[in-house]
């Protein structure tokens, strides 16, 4: 329905993630969130945030989200009203109008399969978020389709960023977010994104990166837990 959107907005997509010099972080910003609002009305997608409280007034950060589908980061960026950038797998990057959000964004694209590049990658937005930069990494690293909210093991190697920079960490919890494009789902779709509270350093900086990925994955199941079971 918004194919006939595409020969105006993708070249100007292009046009602004190709000139940054001209086109302010908070002005491309505001095109990706552009593009999603025209998308969600067109596809009959509502995306509820709670917790926007919880998001740090200044500095960097890392959110750390579970992984439902291809929806995931737009409802973040969204909901999100300050600049921020993705970390995505590189092979996942290079499909139509997801290429242009990475770009716009000034997102970083990183190899799996390429131990230095991903260190390269690592050290580059660890420097970012130093500078104020924020990012939203997946430690799932991919998704099922059709999921259903379930939650996968966090990757303890995504966490590396948060202990070189000492910034907070924001976990969040994504509910009903595979059924805008993951799922059987035809109809309206009302996803929630919930900024949870920070974990700071003086929290995390003693613990070991599978340890951290075990709290903020937990902390992230008991936040769905306590909205999709039933009180008993």
């Amino acid at each position: 329905m918004n194919l006939f959107r595409a020969p105006y907005m993708i070249p100007k997509m292009h046009k602004e993630a190709d000139h940054p010099e001209k086109y302010s972080e908070e002005e491309r910003y505001e095109l990706a969130r552009h593009v999603i609002r025209l998308m969600k009305t067109t596809g009959g997608i509502k995306t509820k945030a709670y917790g926007l409280e919880n998001l740090p007034s200044e500095g960097g950060y890392m959110m750390y989200p579970n992984h439902q589908g291809k929806y995931d980061a737009l409802g973040i960026i969204y909901t999100h009203k300050k600049p921020c950038s993705i970390v995505m797998d590189r092979a996942k990057s290079n499909t139509i109008l997801v290429r242009e959000f990475i770009d716009l964004l000034q997102g970083k694209r990183l190899d799996k399969k390429d131990v230095r590049q991903a260190l390269t990658i690592i050290n580059e937005v660890s420097e970012d978020v130093k500078k104020g930069k924020r990012y939203i990494l997946f430690p799932e690293g991919g998704y099922d389709f059709n999921n259903r909210n379930n939650v996968c093991n966090f990757k303890a190697g995504s966490f590396k960023i948060a202990l070189k920079t000492k910034a907070p960490i924001i976990p969040v919890a994504l509910i009903d977010s595979y059924k805008v494009f993951n799922s059987f789902n035809l109809g309206p779709v009302t996803t929630q994104v919930h900024y949870l509270k920070p974990i700071l350093f003086d929290e995390y900086g003693s613990l070991k990166t599978h340890e951290i990925a075990e709290l903020v994955q937990r902390r992230i199941q008991e936040k769905i837990d306590s909205i999709l079971l039933p009180e008993t």
